[in-house]
């Protein structure tokens, strides 16, 4: 029996235009230009880690100004997300309660900051549903490097990734294990070991892995 592993954005939720608006009020209050910060320019953004989003968005700052500036709008994005929540995509809520009832353990990797994951669980419900999650601000690894520290952690058994682009591809290549391919998400994955057009549709995909 698998175990899933699921990254957050763009397979579980869309948070780009919250947090957007988010990291304009903190870019505003600093006095820095974020004209150019939309959910659009995000969604190309997500999925990197933070010092390469940071180097992208503002490159007229130094690495260490940029992470900083990076710091401080994730700390203040995670409480305004717990204030003003996305929702979950249709049917995940649905396929976490049903891969609970089936036993099939559920599990979030994503190279988000501390807190992002605790947030998104909190406002939507998943917490219950979810057997582990670790963060690229936990490990202060890459994603291959957390999914590895966390199915060691776990003992996690037979697992797959499901994510939505192409950075989540090669990462689980260099881990070794099957990608399934979130295609209502941001990305384009050219040869994905599997494609789920809407979340409920992982059941039926799991069996075939």
């Amino acid at each position: 029996m698998h175990a899933v592993i699921f990254d957050v954005d763009g397979t579980l939720w869309d948070s780009t235009e919250k947090v957007a608006l988010s990291w304009r009020e903190t870019c505003t209050r600093l006095k820095i230009p974020c004209e150019h910060i939309t959910g659009e320019r995000l969604k190309s953004e997500f999925g990197k880690l933070l010092g390469d989003i940071g180097r992208s968005l503002f490159p007229d700052l130094t690495t260490e100004e940029s992470l900083d500036l990076i710091a401080k709008a994730c700390a203040e994005e995670n409480e305004y997300l717990r204030r003003d929540p996305p929702s979950l995509f249709p049917e995940v809520a649905e396929l976490f309660a049903e891969l609970k009832k089936r036993g099939i353990p559920a599990y979030i990797v994503s190279n988000c900051e501390c807190g992002y994951i605790e947030a998104m669980m909190d406002v939507t419900g998943l917490k219950e549903l979810v057997s582990g999650h670790l963060c690229a601000g936990d490990t202060l690894t890459d994603k291959a490097g957390t999914m590895r520290i966390l199915i060691e952690e776990k003992g996690i058994q037979s697992p797959v990734y499901v994510g939505d682009t192409l950075g989540d591809y090669h990462s689980t290549k260099e881990v070794g294990i099957p990608f399934v391919f979130a295609a209502y998400g941001f990305g384009n994955v050219p040869s994905p070991d599997a494609v789920i057009r809407h979340p409920l549709e992982l059941l039926d995909v799991l069996p075939l892995i």
